[in-house]
């Protein structure tokens, strides 16, 4: 697999990256990612992030019993390689150190976990680059179909929600939107942001969608 030179404001990130180990959290590229942070390691985290290089990566544990953020911390179980990498771009400190930051994805790295240096843990990451094979037109016309239903139903549930794609045709950044905004499940997300081909990506979350739609549908109702 080639080896991607990082972007210049990640260069200097990428050999001790920040961790923030978030159970219910996926990072996609390009995805906008808003956090409450009250763990004083995540406090910690942000505070140095903020004033150094502004990256961090958003992980998930590898056990997905372990639903309490803050044991990624108090105990270090093993973290899922593969992680979203991003920037800082907003952020807000509240009473008692509470922390809302805003973050962008940049894209999928490869983590090599560091010897642990209190207070977070950090790791050595390698951009992943995501063989843009093509992805045939009836495949992405499957996907669109099975996002628009499905957003389709969220907005009968959540009149506000609204699905925002990507403009043009390229297919990696459309179906991590689709996986961003409509995938419910932490560890299928997990799942699709793994997915390194763009096209058993798209047939991915076409199914997941499909599964989620006809499983949240409601019956139809006969009575009258």
């Amino acid at each position: 697999m080639p080896k991607l030179s990082p972007p210049e404001d990640l260069a200097a990130a990428l050999s001790e990256l920040p961790l923030l180990p978030m159970p219910q959290a996926v990072l996609f590229p390009a995805a906008r990612l808003t956090l409450e942070l009250i763990e004083p390691a995540h406090q910690a985290l942000v505070r140095a992030v903020v004033e150094s290089h502004g990256a961090l990566a958003v992980t998930q544990l590898a056990d997905a019993q372990l639903a309490d953020p803050g044991t990624a911390y108090r105990d270090h179980p093993p973290l899922c390689a593969i992680a979203g990498v991003g920037t800082i771009v907003e952020h807000s400190e509240g009473p008692g150190g509470r922390y809302r930051i805003v973050v962008l994805g940049r894209a999928r790295v490869r983590l090599q976990e560091l010897r642990f240096a209190a207070p977070y843990r950090r790791a050595l990451a390698t951009l992943l680059p995501c063989p843009n094979h093509q992805v045939p037109e009836r495949e992405l016309l499957a996907l669109r179909t099975a996002a628009s239903s499905f957003a389709a139903l969220l907005q009968r549930k959540e009149p506000s929600f609204r699905l925002r794609l990507p403009a043009g045709g390229s297919a990696s950044p459309l179906v991590d939107a689709c996986a961003d905004q409509l995938v419910i499940d932490a560890r299928q997300r997990q799942a699709v942001l793994e997915a390194l081909d763009v096209r058993d990506r798209v047939r991915q979350v076409a199914q997941v969608l499909t599964v989620q739609r006809v499983t949240l549908e409601p019956e139809p109702d006969h009575s009258n």
